[in-house]
């Protein structure tokens, strides 16, 4: 199962955490429109990502919640028919939470650098560093960390948990 390590947080100013993400990358990052709703199951988190004008995967993804870099074992199927597929899944599962957000995403080395715009919640980023065959979760950990200062992303912008789960938090305050 592939992994990665990654980090999520909140972010204060988006110019210039797109600024700072597209000179790393020396790219201007691609523009994804994303829809990712997520069904009830027993353990980790159930996805249907649909990206507009482009493809759908289903994604199984496991991590703890916790602030800073987290380990994350995942499984990624791709999916010709979703809305077929999301009207059997919600039949059979029950529908979670839907998220909505325009990403860019900027590919630093092996990691992928997420500029977050979440309907109803605001602007956060993520860092996914895609582990190599062989690579160590410290390592991970390492890369991360270094792009959190790179992108002047402080520990106190760092969130535990997925949108979904702020989004659920939010409706029920």
């Amino acid at each position: 199962m592939p992994s990665n390590v990654e980090i999520k947080a909140r972010v204060q100013d988006i110019d210039n955490l797109k600024r700072l993400a597209k000179s790393l990358s020396e790219s201007e990052g691609v523009i994804l429109k994303q829809e990712d709703v997520f069904f009830n199951v027993p353990h980790g988190r159930l996805k249907l990502r649909k990206i507009q004008g482009s493809f759908s995967e289903l994604i199984f993804y496991d991590r703890p919640d916790q602030e800073g870099p987290k380990f994350s074992d995942y499984s990624k199927t791709n999916v010709d028919d979703p809305t077929s597929l999301q009207d059997t899944l919600s039949k059979a599962l029950g529908v979670k939470g839907i998220v909505t957000k325009t990403r860019t995403l900027y590919m630093v080395g092996q990691t992928r650098v997420h500029v977050d715009q979440v309907n109803g919640l605001g602007n956060f980023m993520e860092l996914e560093v895609m582990m190599k065959e062989g690579q160590s979760v410290g390592e991970g950990e390492g890369i991360a960390k270094d792009l959190m200062v790179k992108l002047g992303v402080k520990n106190n912008d760092l969130i535990s948990c997925a949108y979904m789960d702020l989004i659920l938090n939010k409706i029920t305050i």
